[in-house]
């Protein structure tokens, strides 16, 4: 009577130890879970990113005012009579002193 016991015991061990050990086990499960979840964060950011440029894009093909806005923030476009003002963000300071 002993010896069916412990075949039945070996084989529900053999049977548990890829469900605790191997692959898809529950740790591994676990590990994959927070990788997909990164990946979406990664992907929804990237998403939004994405989005911001398309309305970019869409602004400067549609219209003028958005790319003279965008010539005078970036290349520091003057028009004709216009004086440009540039303050800078941090003070001056001397160097060497």
């Amino acid at each position: 009577m002993r010896w069916p016991a412990l075949i039945f015991l070996a084989l529900l061990l053999a049977l548990q130890y890829p469900l605790w050990f191997g692959k898809g086990s529950w740790q591994d499960v676990r590990e994959l879970q927070t990788r997909l979840e990164a990946l979406q964060e990664a992907n929804q950011q990237l998403e939004q990113r994405n989005a911001d440029l398309a309305a970019e894009v869409k602004d400067l093909k549609s219209g003028y005012e958005a790319m003279e806005e965008k010539a005078r923030f970036e290349l520091n476009l003057v028009k004709p009579g216009e004086v440009f003002v540039h303050i800078p963000d941090e003070p001056v300071t001397a160097v060497g002193r």
